[in-house]
């Protein structure tokens, strides 16, 4: 029957292959090289973020070849196509800032209108810096099709002379020892040349490593990818090893919801917590839950933070580069460490569960990963605050902030920019006791959330990080570290209590009982939002879309249109 000689595979690329009304398909996929018996295996995507902008991303092109090469030898067919990648480090301190976390919605979208255009059975993504990583597991958890994240791996730390594992956070604050006359100018430009000595992700737990770790432990990379560094040969193998095992994965219908559950999301939040990772973690893990109708809200990070506590002793919060984790061990030691903590029968892409993965991996437990019965900190890396100043959360990283500050009352000093508050801390108009205040600079007031950390790194540099606290609506780079609370929710721009802050009104940051209090009456703070005159920053039409569309920092900054919040 002619039917019977068109039908080639049950996968779902069948739809683009099986069957005489599909001829013309048939004739477009021979246009690219390929033959009829190509026909007949699984059509396998690989989602790249290449690009030569950006050192976390400028290997994955290679990186690509040794998936396809692993695809191919499975029995699949390769495809790669690609997204976009912003850094954030380059971003920083100016508008461009605005652009970052509306771009995991837009890379989501774009690996879901190529993969549901093309009908692919399965697809591996690769991913490096901060949003990226987000973006493509909130794709996969969307799209459901098997897949297998491999991030692109850390850059080594940099050195130059006395000053060994540099990264990018000592770079930010070095600029306050510049201003403060600690250092030369000539100098800085001496360590710059030095600092990031080739490609990956920046070599401290910011958000892009925080976000590959945590792809990791959420089962949707194979075990070692998340920490095995960019120009590693250990990084090629796992990508030639994911190009074989995601064929095997079509065949065996392993989906990213049978994965990334609940508690599998759960076992991440409790690896941010040990491993002090960035606050921005609180915006993705609930964003890419939220693509499967799953509840991940600010609660769970709060109940676990006070349940798990923290271990790695890595920078920004500690005081080694990722590099000495990776040669402990990785996120698999990590985990180990954790072991008890955590759901042993989540799946993983590996095809195994997270205690099959866990049961041939060393315990380590040195300066580097404390063990749970003597943590270098009795509670995770992060902390949730509420108060009448943040009635549904705010975030602060608590393995950052030096323990001189965990409570801290201060008088508000209140700016509607981040450029505005760099500016009065460079010219020396922030003085001891200050809270610096900056609103209007959240999801929806910024629009597009953008990082703080610009004004955070100067006041460190300064060594003014015993002396003021800044709490904000927007958010910080993974790297901050300091007494700074972000991420306060409502925003201001959506009638938070932020809004209703004056200059001089005090202000108690209390960490250990989690509180976040602006010392007002509650009937002034009330008068005050009744006559607030709202700021609204001028904004492309992309960035006016993303305004209209985007929740709360509590609940992610995920897009929901006006129907369904």
């Amino acid at each position: 029957m002619p039917e019977e000689k068109m039908h080639f595979k049950d996968y779902r690329s069948g739809m683009l292959t099986n069957g005489i009304e599909r001829a013309a398909h048939r004739a477009l996929l021979y246009s690219t090289g390929l033959d009829r018996e190509d026909l007949g295996k699984p059509m396998i995507a690989v989602v790249n973020s290449f690009t030569e902008m950006v050192p976390g991303h400028f290997h994955l092109r290679e990186l690509a070849d040794f998936v396809k090469q692993g695809i191919i030898e499975a029995g699949g067919i390769p495809r790669e196509f690609s997204t976009i990648a912003i850094c954030d480090g380059i971003c920083q301190g100016h508008k461009g800032m605005s652009y970052p976390l509306p771009s995991r919605e837009l890379i989501a979208d774009s690996a879901e209108y190529m993969i549901e255009a093309h009908q692919f059975d399965g697809m591996v993504m690769l991913p490096g810096c901060d949003k990226i990583v987000p973006g493509m597991l909130m794709a996969a958890m969307r799209l459901n099709i098997p897949a297998i994240v491999i991030p692109g791996g850390p850059m080594l730390p940099g050195k130059y002379k006395d000053m060994e594992a540099i990264t990018l956070t000592d770079m930010r604050e070095l600029i306050g020892r510049t201003q403060t006359g600690r250092l030369t100018e000539d100098e800085l430009m001496k360590i710059e040349e030095a600092a990031l000595p080739g490609v990956g992700t920046c070599a401290m737990l910011g958000t892009a490593n925080t976000m590959s770790c945590l792809a990791e432990a959420l089962g949707m990379s194979l075990p070692g990818c998340g920490l095995a560094h960019a120009v590693s040969a250990k990084k090629r193998r796992i990508a030639k090893q994911s190009g074989r095992r995601i064929v095997a994965m079509v065949k065996e219908d392993l989906t990213p919801r049978k994965i990334m559950t609940r508690e599998a999301l759960r076992n991440a939040i409790r690896v941010s917590m040990a491993m002090g990772a960035s606050t921005n973690s609180t915006l993705h893990l609930p964003a890419i839950a939220h693509e499967a109708g799953i509840h991940i809200t600010l609660d769970d990070f709060d109940e676990l933070s006070r349940e798990i506590p923290y271990l790695c002793n890595i920078k920004p919060s500690g005081q080694y580069p990722l590099s000495v984790l990776e040669e402990q061990g990785g996120v698999p030691a990590v985990m180990k460490a954790l072991e008890r903590k955590l759901d042993l029968e989540q799946m993983t892409v590996s095809g195994k569960t997270v205690g099959e993965n866990l049961a041939g991996v060393e315990l380590v437990e040195n300066d580097v990963i404390f063990s749970l019965d003597h943590p270098k900190k009795p509670e995770g890396g992060l902390a949730i605050l509420h108060g009448n100043l943040a009635p549904k959360g705010a975030v602060v990283k608590q393995a950052g902030v030096k323990p001189s500050m965990h409570y801290f009352e201060g008088q508000a000093r209140v700016f509607t920019s981040m450029e505005e508050a760099s500016w009065a801390v460079s010219n020396d108009k922030i003085q001891k006791g200050d809270v610096l205040v900056i609103r209007y600079e959240g999801p929806k007031g910024g629009p597009g959330m953008r990082e703080m950390h610009m004004t955070c790194s100067l006041i460190v540099g300064r060594g003014m990080d015993e002396d003021c606290a800044l709490v904000t609506d927007g958010r910080f780079s993974g790297s901050t570290r300091g007494p700074c609370i972000g991420h306060v929710s409502p925003e201001a721009a959506a009638g938070g209590p932020i809004a209703a802050v004056e200059e001089g009104d005090r202000i108690i940051i209390d960490i250990p009982n989690r509180t976040l209090t602006l010392c007002v009456p509650e009937e002034e703070i009330q008068r005050r939002l009744e006559r607030v005159r709202h700021i609204h920053k001028p904004a492309t039409p992309a960035l006016e879309r993303y305004a209209a569309l985007v929740t709360s920092a509590d609940q992610g900054a995920v897009l929901q249109l006006p129907r369904e919040r």
